[in-house]
């Protein structure tokens, strides 16, 4: 029987045991510290300017409440957004831009809810968060992009002020600016933009837009609808007018909402034998 060349044959069981040695090593600190990697999983969401909002993260639960530590941070801030340890709160380290404007859900805390609330909403919240998950179990992160903006349903009306049929649009806030857009079930991929016209009026604070949007020559019988749409929502109104009533609805979706499971963390140790593991 051919005998491997010796080089080969040794280098072999070297790598043999690093790896044997590796994995009962790993084993090793695991029974000593009891923690491994754990899933964290946000969701991008959106702020409306002034009103509450919730920046959602998620972990593997645990029953041991005391030993659940949840730390949110954001990106170039100093400091911490929200800290829960010990069963509660911890705000020693809190950021003062985030001071009396944020809460976990305590009691769903056990059951693996990290979500933060955040109260009256500003512009400068926008930015990129880190939900920070440990618990005896193990550790792990999430990260989440989180936008602020203004946006608001279209209210729907027959603009009897108008000379000829004409439908009107309103929105009270939106920001940045949306884009309009007039579209009928009827005259599907029809360009409405010559019948139609659209202003944005600044509102008293200075910051928000109200949109109005009034479409002429509108047909009875016929559904149109109004569609706002910015860079973070998307609002539409739809209008039928009929001989005897007016139908109307309204609805709001928010744009580019999505999972974001976290890499789950590994110790040093784990860190350091990946490398050899995979050669």
């Amino acid at each position: 029987m051919r005998s491997l060349p010796v080089s080969v044959s040794f280098y072999s069981i070297i790598n043999a045991i690093i790896i044997l040695a590796g994995a009962i090593a790993l084993i090793i600190g695991f029974g000593i510290s009891g923690r491994h990697s754990i899933a964290v999983t946000t969701f991008t969401s959106a702020g409306n300017l002034g009103e509450d909002s919730i920046l959602s993260c998620t972990f593997e639960p645990d029953i041991k409440l005391n030993g659940i530590i949840i730390q949110w941070q954001k990106e170039g801030t100093a400091g911490s957004v929200h800290e829960f340890r010990g069963g509660r709160d911890d705000l020693s380290q809190q950021h003062e831009a985030f001071r009396g404007r944020t809460a976990l859900f305590s009691d769903q805390v056990i059951v693996g809810n990290a979500s933060l609330r955040l109260k009256s909403v500003r512009l400068t919240d926008a930015g990129t968060y880190q939900c920070l998950i440990v618990t005896s179990k193990g550790k792990g992160s999430a990260h989440l992009e989180y936008k602020t903006g203004a946006f608001s349903m279209p209210e729907m009306n027959v603009d009897f002020n108008a000379s000829s049929e004409s439908l009107r649009c309103e929105a009270p806030r939106w920001l940045p600016q949306p884009t309009v857009a007039w579209t009928s079930q009827v005259d599907q991929g029809a360009d409405f933009s010559q019948v139609s016209n659209t202003s944005f009026e600044l509102n008293s604070e200075n910051v928000t837009l109200k949109v109005v949007s009034v479409l002429y020559n509108a047909t009875v019988n016929h559904t149109y609808s109004c569609v706002i749409e910015n860079d973070i929502a998307k609002a539409t109104g739809d209008i039928k007018v009929t001989d005897s009533e007016i139908k109307r609805q309204s609805r709001l979706q928010l744009l580019n909402s999505k999972a974001s499971p976290g890499a789950a963390a590994l110790g040093p140790l784990g860190w350091t034998l990946l490398p050899l593991m995979l050669k």
